[in-house]
């Protein structure tokens, strides 16, 4: 189908609804990636208020909000239906979806980003959500009807959120087995007890793990806590990029002055 655009980020669950519901009705779309740090002007255009991913354009005209849009490819185009044909089933449906954003999304937020005891309470409070869902569940497989629609398309948001929360409370070294750096973080570990799972990297092709993670040095090893990097960092960045840079722009003359005074601005 010729004029649909989605603006999203490839690992963006709440992309993924969107293009679930364009894969569902078979709609051929063209995907722009967008950087959330250097948003382009295309979103900040098509979505003036919220600025956010998704955005759908569809013959020029801009819909936001991804179970928004879900709702409109379901009513703009051919294919299979996303929400149930009957009135009730709708209902539910749509009831299950808005549980999902405004009853458990917050929750996730807080045991995901926030800190000590309030992410200690979310993370309670989510197991009690977790289990109103399997109650509603039961023996289906799905939360309306006989097959993958519109609560389940909301509900995916929920598990992909779970699985971030479980790999953020666990422990993971970054290293390479070999490499006598990444031995005394194992060492370290091991002398406290700390269970923990290590990848391994290569140094010919770095994960985006790594550089996402290390984002100066890009080098292993590199400790992951409860979602967090840790690594020996704004000690060596100091000694051993600013402080010869600062020393060229103190004692240099000419153009070897000038390049390390740009380089340090840059920094």
């Amino acid at each position: 189908m010729v004029g649909v655009k989605l603006l999203g980020v490839s690992l963006s669950p709440f992309s993924r609804r969107v293009e679930w519901a364009l894969k569902i009705k078979g709609v051929e779309y063209e995907f722009v990636e967008e950087d959330i740090h250097n948003k382009s002007p295309l979103l900040l255009e098509s979505n003036p208020i919220h600025k956010k991913i998704p955005v759908l354009i569809h013959n020029g005209k801009p819909i936001c909000e991804s179970m928004v849009i879900v709702e409109y490819i379901d009513e703009t185009f051919e294919g299979p239906s996303i929400l149930p044909k009957d009135p009730y089933d709708r209902a539910i449906a749509r009831f299950w979806a808005k549980f999902f954003d405004d009853k458990c999304m917050p929750v996730v937020g807080k045991a995901l980003f926030g800190s000590g005891e309030e992410s200690d309470k979310a993370k309670e409070e989510l197991g009690d959500l977790i289990k109103i869902l399997e109650n509603e569940l039961k023996d289906k497989n799905f939360f309306v009807g006989d097959k993958f629609g519109f609560a389940d398309i909301a509900g995916n948001l929920m598990a992909y959120w779970m699985g971030i929360i479980e790999e953020a409370s666990e422990v993971k070294l970054i290293g390479v087995p070999l490499s006598p750096f990444s031995r005394r973080v194992e060492w370290a570990l091991k002398f406290k007890g700390v269970e923990y799972e290590f990848i391994e990297e290569n140094l010919q092709n770095k994960s985006p793990l790594l550089l996402q993670s290390n984002p100066i040095y890009k080098k292993i090893p590199v400790l992951i806590h409860n979602g967090k990097p840790i690594f020996r960092f704004w000690a060596k960045f100091l000694d051993d990029t600013c402080i010869p840079l600062l020393g060229k722009v103190l004692f240099g003359k000419g153009e070897r002055q000038k390049n390390p005074k740009k380089n340090l601005v840059d920094y």
